[in-house]
């Protein structure tokens, strides 16, 4: 099995796919997040002090699983960047960019293919372009990520996720821990 964790930057036009192979968990979203930006999330953007996510309101980066926001307050503090979450609630994720400017787009360059390997599936990801200058890197992440994971003990009571005054289920943020 592939599970595809995309990250679009909507100013750029730019993608990024990370490929993981085991499970599609929360600890694999923050991961691949992570890989994104260590190798070029910070390169493309050298004094961020923040990152904006648009994620869909369900799956491994699920609003209303404490495990996700767990994982996402562990990526802020590994980056020492204030993540800030605005999920699209359910049936309304067609509005989020990524799904109309890049999955169209890596479905074609699929389409008609049967998948043998998770190297097939990267060789033709990476071919995914458009004529408006999208281009995508793709990534294997081959780390075996655990399922049915459940938040640390106390964590709800002590975590510093920061939840809006609007849509406080849906829009939050993830403040690094001063080191």
């Amino acid at each position: 099995m592939v599970f595809p964790h995309g990250l679009y930057e909507v100013g750029r036009n730019r993608a990024h796919i990370n490929l993981g192979v085991s499970h599609e968990t929360s600890e694999f979203a923050c991961d691949s997040i992570e890989r994104w930006w260590r190798r070029q999330g910070r390169r493309q953007y050298p004094q961020a002090t923040k990152l904006l996510l648009l994620c869909d309101g369900g799956g491994s980066n699920s609003a209303s699983r404490y495990v996700f926001k767990e994982q996402l307050q562990k990526l802020a503090d590994r980056l020492g960047l204030e993540i800030r979450v605005a999920h699209y609630p359910p049936y309304c994720s067609k509005y989020n960019p990524i799904e109309h400017r890049l999955f169209p787009h890596v479905t074609r360059a699929c389409q008609g293919v049967v998948f043998h390997s998770v190297e097939v599936v990267k060789s033709l990801m990476e071919k995914t372009q458009t004529g408006t200058g999208l281009r995508v890197t793709v990534d294997i992440m081959d780390k075996t990520y655990e399922i049915g994971h459940q938040c640390a003990k106390g964590f709800k009571e002590t975590m510093k996720i920061v939840f809006d005054e609007f849509l406080p289920k849906w829009n939050y943020r993830a403040i690094p821990a001063v080191t």
